[in-house]
């Protein structure tokens, strides 16, 4: 397969400094914040299971950090954002609340979902998160329906479907992009095109590794980015949000990345799959979306390497301390193994 990315699948490319013209100290430092959380918090999860103390499986987005960050930043408390079953980053990025994440992912009552979801099932109404679920593609209509809510409201919100590479082979995905451009939805697909669906790669498994020719069909612009480029991203979704939010209907963003750990736990993956390489692994590692955005904040003067020192100690030690307590935490009351299953209209009904 001849590669129809523009280079950004090529992993020995785009490795240097990325552009921050034009972007405030304040938005970058924020953007940097973020990532350095959801990275943080990612490897002690990544350690955690490793270690045996998580009981259930956890797919781990390390590398693709600069894909949820930088859209979040457009986005408000109000708006309607879905994931898939790796979406810590999804989450953390509205919300960088590591130590109830932690609790969720041990399956303690003081979790997102009260322990009930783990690291799957993960929910944050309050802060725009409307919820991730394992099964492949299982939200896509879901973000069409709540952004096709906000216009029936006359709200100004928007819906945010975030999707992997592999959930657009799940027909649920092209009734989605069909719908939203007829009913006009606010939503954005944001495509996580990390080239590998579970173990095999794009490949194996499409005739062209460039999702946003589905945006082509439908007529839903969109817009090729790096998605290992934060400021890349930020600027893209900054335009697609106006325009979604100005009432111009769905939009589409394909956001060329790749995970550093294999599909799932902490193993890296390279023994399976034809191209994951160890070459290909280490190469994407330089293209790491942190380094490349201090590394231009440093070169502009407006950070150092002593406030990223800095920076990442207070990170540390705020995981650290956030993984035990969550470790002495509490599991769930064993009489509430039912009690969110059934509202408590239909209880009294039974």
């Amino acid at each position: 397969m001849k590669s129809q990315l523009q280079g950004l699948a090529d992993p020995s490319k785009f490795q240097g400094p990325i552009s921050i013209d034009g972007i405030s100290p304040e938005i970058l430092k924020s953007m940097l914040n973020s990532m350095s959380i959801i990275r943080k918090t990612e490897q002690q999860l990544a350690k955690g299971r490793q270690e045996g103390l998580i009981g259930g499986p956890v797919h781990l987005g390390v590398g693709q950090e600069a894909i949820a960050v930088g859209i979040s930043q457009l986005l408000q408390k109000t708006d309607r954002v879905f994931g898939a079953h790796r979406s810590h980053s999804h989450l953390l990025a509205l919300n960088p609340d590591f130590y109830r994440l932690f609790a969720e992912v041990l399956g303690k009552a003081s979790g997102f979902s009260k322990g009930m979801g783990g690291s799957m099932h993960l929910f944050d109404q309050a802060n725009g998160f409307f919820g991730s679920t394992p099964i492949v593609a299982g939200t896509a209509s879901l973000a069409v329906g709540a952004a096709m809510a906000a216009n029936l409201q006359n709200l100004n919100n928007v819906g945010v479907a975030y999707i992997g590479d592999g959930a657009v082979e799940e027909g649920v995905v092209h009734e989605s992009f069909n719908l939203a451009k007829i009913q006009n939805a606010p939503v954005l697909f944001a495509i996580e095109n990390n080239l590998f669906s579970s173990h095999m790669h794009i490949s194996l498994r499409q005739p062209n590794d460039k999702i946003s020719r589905f945006a082509e069909a439908n007529e839903i612009p969109y817009e090729l980015v790096d998605g290992n480029d934060v400021v890349a991203v930020f600027s893209a979704a900054k335009k697609q949000i106006s325009d979604m939010r100005e009432g111009k209907g769905p939009r589409l963003l394909e956001l060329i990345t790749y995970r550093w750990y294999g599909h799932v736990d902490w193993r890296e993956d390279v023994d399976v799959g034809v191209n994951r390489s160890t070459e290909d692994l280490e190469n994407w590692k330089l293209r790491d979306p942190l380094k490349r955005l201090c590394d231009s904040m440093i070169k502009k003067g407006i950070w150092s390497k002593e406030e990223h020192d800095k920076l990442d100690k207070e990170i540390d030690d705020k995981i650290f301390k956030a993984w035990n307590k969550a470790i002495k935490d509490d599991y769930p009351h064993r009489s509430s193994t039912l009690k969110y299953v059934y509202s408590e209209q239909n209880q009294e009904d039974i």
